[in-house]
């Protein structure tokens, strides 16, 4: 941070990044100097920020005049005491906070003197996979000014020899000839060093053109079929990446959520990437496509053959898709496991085929089975074992960890997808990922009595680009060499491959460089150890098994120095009174458990469980959208009353529910008329005695005589044996019952000196057989879909909104065609969703009078005549 007064062109900021890689393993040290211009006359707070691939272990940390601080791994509670204690002592104190796409940030604060010379330097390892037929690493330079000394080196030793090796340019040119490329049979090193001049974005311009990534890629030589065996201290690891095979056909589903949140452009991006992708598809694929939202349709009820004809209908039929209503994850994938299963059935498939099934989504279902864990199981259930589920989650509204859960359960894996204008890309990204299946059904043995604790060795499939590595402890006291046999299945032959591995290879090769490290082996195997057991723990069968795996992860964190979601990794200085913590984000939901007490958590990173539809407000009176699934329509209708007072929208007094909304009015009348808007929401679970009002300042809790207040300020999780309560900071309030059901709370904030409008509440409730026959509201009556029959539609004195007759309940209404604003996808200017509005106060749609929904209290019931 350089003083307001400073007037040097020229910043004194120096910036080293050296990055060594072998086998997989990368170590970097980031190292960013600022110096303090003299002229301050007190202590200054300073920044050190930078960023890296969320993929390993952090190592240590050094600041300031080149105090040393060393790192420790701790249990991620005691690990965040400590970092609290020297925070609250305004002490230094850093945090390892995920903030976008697939990258950490480590940002510091710390107290220094005037002039005083402040060193960050981070190092970390990661573990680099194979992508794509590559392996790629990236350095985020991001100096924000130019600087006197900027260095980058980039240090690479692999036994197989080097391939390739390729430096790419992302800065559009403006670096061509800087990097400075020397390669050698098994080494490479990649140097970067821009004079200050070469920064500049123009000769005149002050500002750098540093603001990117230096982006490294670069293969291995693979003469061995049956892949690299490399064994030292004890440890092997095994890389598999074979090639010049021909592809094995495949059979593949494509299901795509089309449900309204997918309105815009994360639509359009979808279809932009899917054309491409039914382009890329070979001649002797099958495939066929299932949209989905509140229904279920299928481009094709079969599987049919990639031709040039069948491609270019798919694409039209793609083309035509219209996003509305809401999400029946369940139903689409059970369809396409049908068509996949009655194929597989009538002896349609080839039998040395591939069958995948690709879902690509934006939310959680708010349509058909809602409870993720039944939808986990009715996949389980139906799928053969020869189908392959991958994910791909678009954006933040999707239980990205379901998804995870759903695809490592059946053989696949989940990735998410961020939903911007890179959203095409990233989808084509995937495809080509698992477009290209080489083998099937490989299998890794090690026959060797003396070998132990082997990572996964089973995979359904190997695609061409990726890697597998498979690691395992041996007893180098009685093995001269170690055996390896791989048994696959190819588009045309059974496979068995061996390879054998001698004790001192590797051990000679990494005495010849300071940069190799000799732990390599041993982190490795922790590495893919630790992750293995994650995933098993997020599919435990029971609550005492799931203990058990959290107990072997966190030793096995501790005694490796890696960062998991159960540990945190602790900077301290040697006197111990300056901390930091490296703070990996929570996992899943799922690691949390409640009790009868409240537990409140605050998090590095907040989640919440978006869902569909209600009721929110807009700028004006508050305005109710219910969806009817059996007649496929938006109904909505305003309430036109006063503020003060509350509305019911839902009660059940058998299920022991009620959700209540008070008004709040806008600063003054606009065009002769006052608004008003929701202003408190209040949730009574009457069975559980737990009482939830939320507001536009606090969200406050109670349970008997306990009461717990949050900020919108911060993101929390609070935790009770049937509710949860997750705060998303400014943003949402989502109540969870019984993890089946869940409430949206969105908070709109305006402008504090805007002359009329005022901060309000939008409440989003999704369909559910949660209530009870009984239920009632403005809302709960909805929950049993009334029958209505639109006729007779004409043109409206708008001639831009047309009218038409609805007949509900036994009465015919006048109703007009117009769009209302669905903010949870945008909240700043709403998505439009089509309806047919009820005029005065949906009066003859609902039940009675509005006035017959005003209830005295903001957790009472609703007394209905």
């Amino acid at each position: 941070m350089v003083d307001e007064e400073e007037e040097e062109e020229i910043n004194p900021l120096n910036s080293f990044f050296k990055f060594a890689e072998y086998g997989d393993l990368a170590e970097l040290a980031l190292g960013k100097f600022h110096v303090v211009p003299g002229n301050r006359r007190s202590q200054v707070q300073q920044q050190g920020h930078c960023s890296w691939n969320r993929r390993g272990p952090l190592c240590s940390f050094r600041t300031v005049d080149g105090t040393k601080f060393t790192s420790s791994i701790k249990e991620k509670t005691v690990g965040r005491a400590l970092y609290w204690q020297a925070r609250a002592k305004g002490k230094t104190a850093g945090l390892v906070r995920s903030r976008a796409l697939d990258m950490e940030n480590f940002k510091t604060e710390v107290n220094i003197a005037p002039g005083a010379k402040v060193q960050f330097e981070l190092h970390y390892q990661e573990v680099k996979w194979r992508n794509l037929g590559s392996y790629e690493h990236r350095i985020h330079l991001q100096p924000g000014r130019l600087a006197k000394h900027l260095e980058v080196d980039v240090q690479i030793i692999e036994p197989q020899g080097l391939r390739f090796l390729h430096v790419l340019d992302t800065f559009d040119g403006h670096f061509d000839g800087v990097p400075v490329v020397v390669k050698g049979q098994q080494k490479a090193h990649v140097a970067f060093k821009p004079t200050v001049a070469q920064q500049r974005k123009c000769p005149s311009c002050s500002e750098t053109a540093v603001d990117g990534e230096l982006v490294v890629m670069y293969d291995v030589n693979r003469e061995q079929k049956a892949g690299e065996l490399q064994l030292f201290n004890g440890y092997f690891v095994h890389f598999f990446a074979p090639e010049s095979m021909d592809p094995i056909p495949k059979n593949i589903l494509f299901v795509i959520d089309v449900s309204g949140s997918m309105w815009g452009i994360k639509m359009k991006q979808t279809v932009e990437a899917m054309k491409t992708i039914l382009d890329d598809l070979r001649a002797e694929d099958q495939f066929s496509l299932v949209d989905f939202n509140h229904n279920i349709r299928t481009w094709r009820n079969d599987l049919v053959s990639a031709t040039k004809t069948q491609v270019a209908d798919a694409k039209t039929y793609i083309e035509k898709i219209q996003p509305s209503g809401g999400t029946n994850i369940n139903e689409a994938l059970l369809r396409a496991i049908f068509i996949l299963n009655e194929a597989n059935n009538l002896g349609l498939l080839d039998p040395n085929s591939v069958s995948l099934i690709i879902l690509v989504s934006d939310g959680d279902p708010t349509v058909g089975e809602l409870q993720l864990s039944k939808i986990q199981k009715n996949v389980k259930q139906n799928i053969q074992d020869n189908v392959s589920l991958f994910s791909l989650g678009i954006g933040f509204d999707v239980d990205y960890d379901f998804l995870k859960r759903l695809s490592n359960d059946n053989r696949g894996m989940a990735q998410r997808i961020y939903g911007n204008q890179d959203t095409a890309s990233q989808l084509k990204k995937f495809y080509n990922q698992v477009s290209t299946p080489l083998l099937r059904n490989v299998q890794f043995n090690y026959p060797q009595a003396s070998v132990t604790d082997v990572t996964q060795n089973s995979f359904p499939n190997y695609f061409g680009g990726s890697e597998i590595v498979v690691a395992g402890k041996f007893n180098p006291e009685k093995l001269e060499q170690l055996q390896g046999i791989i048994t696959a299945t190819s588009a045309n032959v059974e496979l068995v491959l061996e390879t054998l591995a001698e004790m001192d290879g590797l051990e000679a090769f990494l005495a010849k460089d300071r940069h190799a490290d000799p732990d390599f082996t041993k982190k490795l195997w922790a590495y893919l150890t630790i992750n293995q057991l994650l995933d098993e723990r997020s599919r435990a069968p029971s609550a005492a098994v799931k203990k058990k795996i959290t107990k072997s992860i966190l030793q096995m964190s501790l005694d490796h120095h890696i960062v998991t979601p159960l540990t945190a990794m602790v900077v301290e200085n040697e006197a111990g009174d300056e901390r930091m913590l490296a703070d990996a984000p929570p996992q899943d939901q799922s690691c949390c458990s409640g009790g009868s007490m409240f537990k409140l958590i605050f998090l590095s990173m907040s989640w919440f469980v978006p869902i569909f539809f209600v009721h929110f407000p807009v700028e004006n009176d508050p305005h109710f959208i219910i969806y009817l699934p059996k007649s496929q329509q938006n109904i909505c209708f305003n309430i036109d009353s006063e503020p003060g007072k509350i509305l019911n929208l839902v009660s059940d007094p058998e299920s022991g529910i009620v959700i209540n909304g008070q008004l709040i009015s806008a600063k003054k009348l606009k065009d002769g008329k006052l608004s008003t808007y929701f202003g408190k929401i209040g949730f009574y679970f009457q069975h559980e005695d737990v009482k939830v009002e939320i507001g536009t300042e606090t969200i406050s809790l109670s349970r008997g005589s306990r009461v717990s207040v949050l900020s919108w300020s911060d993101s929390a999780l609070v935790l009770n044996q049937r509710v949860h309560i997750s705060v998303k900071k400014e943003k949402t309030v989502t109540v969870t019952l019984d993890q089946e059901v869940s409430f949206s709370v969105l908070l709109h904030r305006v402008w504090k000196k805007h002359p009329i409008n005022v901060d309000f509440l939008g409440i989003y409730i999704p369909p559910t057989t949660k209530f009870s026959p009984k239920a009632h509201g403005l809302i709960g009556q909805f929950m049993h879909e009334p029958e209505i029959r639109i006729f007779n539609e004409r043109p409206g004195k708008d001639p831009e909104k047309p009218e038409a007759s609805m007949e509900v309940k036994g009465q015919t209404l006048v109703v007009t065609r117009g769009l209302q604003k669905d903010y949870r996808t945008d909240r700043v200017f709403g998505t439009d969703v089509p309806c047919w509005f009820v005029h005065n106060s949906g009066k003859g749609f609902i039940d009675g009078h509005y006035k017959d929904y005003l209830v005295p209290l903001l957790y009472s019931f609703l007394k209905r005549p």
